[in-house]
C-alpha cells in the first residue's frame, strides 16, 4: 500500500509539474520582446464584436484624420510604437509581404499604425520611421488623450514600462482586421504563420 500512495503522489506531482510547464509556455508564447497580445485571442470570432470605433488623429504627413476619412476601405490596423525593438518592425514588414503576395487587389486595404507612445511618436518621428516599410502603411499619432480614446475603441492594451534612464511600452501585438464599414472581422496574432494571415486578408477584402 505504502508504494501504492507514493504512485499516486507521484502521478499528481507529474500532472501539476506538466500543467506549470504548459502554463509558462503560453506565457512566453504571447508575451514578447516587451510586448503583449491582448489576453483573448478574437482571431476565429466569427460574431459581431463591439471593436473599432471613432477616432480622431494625425497621420505621419501632418494631417488630421478621423475613422470616417478610412470608410469604404478595409483595413488593417496595428498598435505600436517607433522605439519597438521587434514586435512592430516585423508585424509592419510582415504585413508589407502578405500585401505583396496579394498583388493589385491588396491596393484596397488601409494599413494603419497607431501609436500607443504620442509623447516620442510625433508625425515627424512616424514618418521617419515608416520610410522603412510598405508605403501604404498610414502612421497616426495624436494627444494622448485621442490616443487613449482610439485604444478604447479598440479593446487594445498598452502600458508604460520603465527602464534604465528611460521606458518602453507594453501594447497588443496582434492586427485587428476591419471590413470596409468600419466593423471588426477578425485579428492576426503576432505569432501567426503567414499562409493563415494571408487567408484572413484575402477574406476580409472580399
Amino acid at each position: 500500500m505504502p508504494f501504492l500512495k507514493w504512485i499516486r503522489y507521484g502521478a499528481w506531482a507529474a500532472v501539476i509539474l506538466i500543467s506549470f510547464t504548459c502554463a509558462a509556455i503560453l506565457l512566453g508564447w504571447w508575451r514578447v520582446d516587451g510586448s503583449r497580445v491582448a489576453a483573448e485571442s478574437q482571431s476565429n470570432i466569427s460574431a459581431p464584436v463591439d471593436i473599432g470605433g471613432p477616432f480622431s488623429l494625425t497621420d505621419h504627413r501632418g494631417k488630421a484624420v478621423t475613422d470616417k476619412d478610412f470608410v469604404g476601405k478595409p483595413m488593417a490596423v496595428f498598435f505600436g510604437f517607433t522605439h519597438c525593438p521587434e514586435v512592430c518592425p516585423t508585424t509592419l514588414v510582415q504585413l508589407g509581404n502578405l500585401t505583396k503576395q496579394i498583388g493589385q487587389a491588396a491596393d484596397k486595404l488601409q494599413i494603419l499604425f497607431i501609436t500607443v507612445d504620442p509623447e516620442r511618436d510625433t508625425p515627424e518621428q512616424m514618418a521617419l520611421y515608416l520610410e522603412s516599410f510598405d508605403p501604404r502603411v498610414v502612421g497616426l499619432s495624436g494627444t494622448r488623450e485621442q490616443v487613449e480614446a482610439a485604444l478604447k475603441a479598440y479593446k487594445a492594451y498598452a502600458k508604460k514600462v520603465p527602464t534604465d534612464g528611460s521606458y518602453t511600452m507594453d501594447h497588443t501585438a496582434s492586427v485587428y482586421l476591419m471590413n470596409a464599414d468600419g466593423s471588426f472581422r477578425t485579428m492576426i496574432d503576432y505569432h501567426e504563420e503567414d499562409s493563415s494571415a494571408l487567408a484572413k486578408i484575402r477574406m476580409v477584402l472580399r
